[in-house]
């Protein structure tokens, strides 16, 4: 008989976030897989639980989901962690778990801790849909492909990033999606918990003297978003015809496309100075 395959969610930073499920999992079965095997010991050693444990991380989880396979054919029981939160998510896991489940090996979630979820939760932001893109892409042409679908969808959108690569992220947003309202949590659980909440370029302003984990929670495109975005892709003259045949008078024209183009108003004075 095959043992079973037990995913581990383990406190983000708190350490009194542990399930007392976790615990007892953790004490019970026979080999822990994990991301980092020091970093496991730590929260081992701090609820005084000794185990076997063996390394599960991204350069080795082809290799290493075999070995797995192979205890757990063996009748062994494993828990897999990763350094914090719930595995599988943007962390190692999700190989060894498809390939679990192909041998009909018995697959156990031990919900607990998830970053991402605890920033939405509390971003102020709705909740009611939502889409998790992890991290974005590095390469430019795949990265501006997800920029493009973030600054189409209405759902609300979150990613990771990791802390000094988040200016030049929210810069490349600002350029994309333009000022969207955005919700910044920082070091979630810790001593400097934070939530950031604010328009893009605001928080830009503040980027440079923040630490940490950061999760970055962003608005869906309203109709609002929607109507803005369509007047912002018309020439200067299409911008001002629209308004002027609302009947609104020149200056009240020129202080709604500096609104609209999120410009100071005396740049688009100037261009219709006549």
């Amino acid at each position: 008989m095959s043992g079973k395959l037990y995913i581990v969610a383990t406190p983000i930073g708190n350490l009194e976030d542990i399930t007392i499920r976790a615990l007892n999992i953790l004490k019970s079965v026979d080999l822990i897989a994990a991301e980092d095997t020091r970093q496991t010991l730590k929260l081992l050693n701090h609820f005084e639980i000794s185990k076997p444990l063996i390394s599960y991380h991204r350069h080795n989880e082809d290799v290493k989901s075999e070995i797995l396979l192979e205890k757990l054919n063996e009748g062994q029981d494993i828990a897999l962690v990763s350094d914090a939160g719930t595995p599988g998510i943007c962390d190692p896991g999700e190989v060894v778990i498809k390939k679990a489940i192909e041998s009909n090996i018995t697959v156990v979630p031990i919900p607990g801790a998830c970053a991402m979820i605890n920033a939405l939760i509390a971003s102020g932001i709705s909740t009611s849909e939502f889409i998790f893109l992890g991290f974005l892409p590095l390469n430019k042409k795949n990265r501006k492909q997800k920029l493009e679908e973030i600054k189409n969808s209405n759902k609300t959108i979150i990613l990771y990033e990791a802390p000094h690569k988040m200016k030049n992220t929210l810069e490349d947003l600002k350029d994309i999606i333009g000022d969207r309202r955005i919700t910044l949590a920082r070091e979630l659980t810790k001593i400097h918990e934070e939530f950031i909440r604010d328009n893009i370029n605001n928080i830009l302003d503040k980027i440079d003297s923040l630490k940490g984990e950061m999760i970055l929670i962003i608005e869906g495109k309203s109709s609002e978003n929607n109507s803005q975005n369509e007047l912002n892709e018309l020439t200067l003259e299409e911008h001002y015809e629209y308004y002027k045949k609302q009947g609104f008078d020149k200056k009240e024209i020129i202080k709604k496309i500096a609104k609209d183009r999120n410009v100071n108003k005396n740049e688009i004075y100037m261009k219709f100075i006549n």
